[in-house]
């Protein structure tokens, strides 16, 4: 919004995870939606992620680097098309590095790794994302998260299971959400997206998240 009656801050929302609002600016979310889009195409493009007892995720994934499939790695589209999977651009490790490095401080990232992973997730408005953990990477380096398009409550929760406690946080379009150390393994989610919230200039309906991550391979 461009006149917030109560301007949104960088929050700390649990220990080692921060939100960190408008992080990217109108330009910047416009160059990176090209590129997901352009990574969105076949071969090795978005797909429908099947669960190993049948089921289907409601999002529908990309993935840059490493290909992620329930639950490990590989360089093909193992659970798609079997393509090679999409390289990792330097630019994008770039900003990933950048953005650990704004909300967690220079240590976060001081002996880590390049990011090597990207897992871009699109939602329409009736995708959700269920409470997981982000654990099938060797390392322990800070998840990135960035949001395009439509506006989501994003459940933030405990690293000993998908129960209470949990902090909801709306995350929109420009917003960088991080977290490492202490919070590397708590479980999260994505239980609704607002639909038609997306900034109009954008030109995206629904939501996607750009998660970055490093592998340890």
């Amino acid at each position: 919004m461009d006149a917030e009656l109560f301007p949104r801050s960088r929050t700390e929302i649990a220990p080692d995870a921060v939100h960190v609002p408008d992080w990217l600016d109108a330009e910047h979310q416009r160059q990176l939606l090209e590129a997901c889009r352009a990574w969105a195409r076949p071969p090795a493009g978005l797909r429908t992620v099947r669960t190993p007892g049948g089921g289907t995720m409601t999002s529908r994934q990309v993935c840059l680097g490493w290909h992620w499939y329930p639950y490990g790695y590989a360089r093909t589209v193992v659970d798609g098309d079997g393509s090679p999977v999409k390289p990792f651009p330097a630019w994008l490790a770039d900003l990933a590095r950048d953005a650990a490095r704004d909300a967690l401080g220079p240590e976060a990232v001081a002996a880590t790794a390049p990011y090597d992973i990207a897992l871009i997730n699109f939602y329409d408005a009736d995708a959700r994302m269920g409470m997981h953990r982000d654990s099938d990477e060797q390392s322990d380096a800070p998840v990135v998260s960035l949001s395009l398009g439509d506006t989501c409550v994003f459940r933030f929760g405990n690293t000993e299971s998908r129960a209470r406690p949990y902090t909801d946080v709306e995350l929109r379009s420009g917003d960088l959400f991080v977290f490492g150390g202490a919070s590397r393994l708590a479980y999260h989610g994505v239980p609704r997206v607002y639909a038609g919230t997306a900034p109009t200039e954008l030109g995206l309906t629904g939501r996607l998240n750009v998660t970055l991550r490093v592998s340890g391979w």
